[in-house]
């Protein structure tokens, strides 16, 4: 048997499988999201371990015979949080999470370096680890002073698990600390952050193994193996693992909490002034590209809340036939936006209000403008030399298949749903666990899922999807100028 733990935004998930790759059962652990200040976002690292342990308790509960059979765990994680630790590996302070955008004047000063983009292959965002920590040494000195360890939030987990101080280059990749063509820490771009290497974990590949399961958690859960963790990939690398896109030409679409359009690469191809992330892949020599929108489900789920209403309710409100847009035009940038615009501080509106403005008539505006998000996307993976044919549905929000018709006929591509399953980050990481217990071939694990049904763009409605999304291509330059 082989565990996958996949440390989200929301919450935990432990997944069991066994050597043929079956899905044995799954539990789950919840978190929540402080937001002290607008831009913030934080979550406590002990709150981590406590739905970790839920996670893996109700495996346990469900499943103890098989959950003794492990032999391998692999890790997928949120990214780019910057996890604070002193000489005693006490941590220092919340963790700021990915979507956590404070660090914006610090992001804009390192990207200024040119050394940055030309050395980690990407923009330095707010997101991005290296600016929260300048944040820190710049307004919580007392904090920056005691700092001596930088842990991403999966590879807290794993210092936990195994005692090790370990990251691996999918994740490391969103730090903006690592030459993302060599697979390093880049020593300059530590210097220009105020740290060095003392600061970082050492260095793994997702498939290789990182250390071994403390023996008082192997037997407080009943294993009986020696049990190896796996490197692991960060959370989306992890995904693209689960669902066999570690190939040249393969893409995925998610839709989960941020939204992301994923196109797998077999060489080092960055880009940054298309805002694309260019990041090392789980799997060795290979890397990978992505247009990333910090508001997917999220915007959704917002959108619930202020109804009132489940967002399954909304979308089934829609019906099952793709509608030509209303006329009112959703902006999903909620807490900013990443690619392609690179602006922490926009925020999002709804254009074109009028009397006969109904609630089913937002909630399609809603889909739509995560669906033009992607759009952008697939705009800039273009300019970064990486066309997409098709590409396959992740995420919770890929449930609903009037958002899948909407992306498919925005981006004018087909979109295939996988066979029933769960292909996602907890499964990945569960592959990688079985490669590095295993020593198995990569690429013969990380195969691709059956496809159940495939999407086609409706032609249709291409002219009036083109006329909504130039509409809302138009939109953030009119917003950006009110709104700075």
């Amino acid at each position: 048997m082989y565990l996958g733990l996949d440390l989200g935004t929301s919450g935990v998930k432990a997944l069991l499988i066994d050597d043929n790759q079956s899905v044995i059962g799954s539990g789950t652990g919840t978190l929540d999201v402080s937001r002290p200040h607008s831009g913030w976002s934080e979550q406590d690292p002990a709150h981590w371990i406590r739905a970790t342990d839920d996670a893996i308790s109700a495996l346990k509960a469900s499943h103890p015979k098989q959950l003794a059979a492990v032999k391998g765990i692999g890790l997928s994680g949120q990214m780019h949080g910057a996890t604070l630790l002193d000489g005693n590996d006490k941590v220092l302070r919340p963790c700021m999470l990915w979507n956590d955008t404070r660090s914006h004047a610090e992001a804009a000063e390192l990207d200024g370096n040119p050394i940055f983009r030309a050395l980690s292959g990407n923009i330095v965002f707010p997101g991005f680890t290296a600016p929260k920590v300048v944040w820190v040494r710049n307004n919580e000195p007392e904090i920056f002073a005691k700092l001596r360890r930088v842990l991403l939030p999966k590879d807290y987990l794993r210092l936990w698990l195994t005692g090790e101080h370990v990251s691996e280059m999918s994740d490391a990749a969103g730090t903006s600390w690592l030459d993302v063509g060599t697979r390093t820490w880049s020593d300059d771009l530590l210097s220009a952050s105020g740290l060095d290497r003392s600061y970082m974990p050492s260095l793994v590949e997702g498939t290789d193994v990182s250390g071994t399961l403390k023996a008082d958690l192997a037997a407080r859960w009943g294993m009986r193996n020696q049990v190896v963790v796996a490197g692991g990939a960060g959370d989306n690398a992890a995904s693209a693992c689960g669902m066999g896109i570690v190939a040249e030409g393969h893409a995925f679409v998610s839709l989960g909490t941020s939204g992301v359009l994923f196109a797998a690469n077999n060489a080092y191809l960055p880009n940054p002034a298309s805002a694309v992330h260019t990041f090392c892949h789980a799997l060795p020599g290979t890397w990978h590209q992505m247009g990333v929108i910090l508001s997917a489900t999220d915007a959704l789920n917002w959108y619930a809340g202020i109804t009132a209403r489940k967002p399954a309710e909304l979308t089934d409100e829609l019906g099952d036939t793709l509608r030509a847009p209303s006329g009112v035009t959703f902006l999903p940038y909620l807490s900013g936006e990443r690619t392609p615009l690179n602006d922490s501080a926009i925020r999002g509106s709804f254009q074109g209000l009028e009397h006969s403005s109904d609630r089913a008539s937002l909630t399609q505006a809603v889909l739509e403008g995560v669906a033009f998000a992607f759009r952008d996307c697939l705009h800039a993976l273009a300019s970064a030399g990486t066309k997409l044919d098709r590409v396959t549905a992740v995420g919770g929000g890929s449930r609903s298949m009037y958002w899948l018709k909407a992306i498919a006929t925005a981006l004018d591509i087909p979109v295939d749903v996988p066979a029933d399953g769960d292909f996602g980050a907890a499964f990945g990481a569960a592959r990688l666990g079985l490669i590095a217990a295993e020593k198995a071939d990569p690429r013969a694990i990380c195969a691709q899922p059956a496809t159940e049904k495939t999407i086609e763009p409706d032609k249709s409605l291409t002219e009036d999807f083109d006329a909504a999304y130039r509409r809302y291509h138009n939109l953030y330059p009119a917003l950006k100028g009110v709104q700075s």
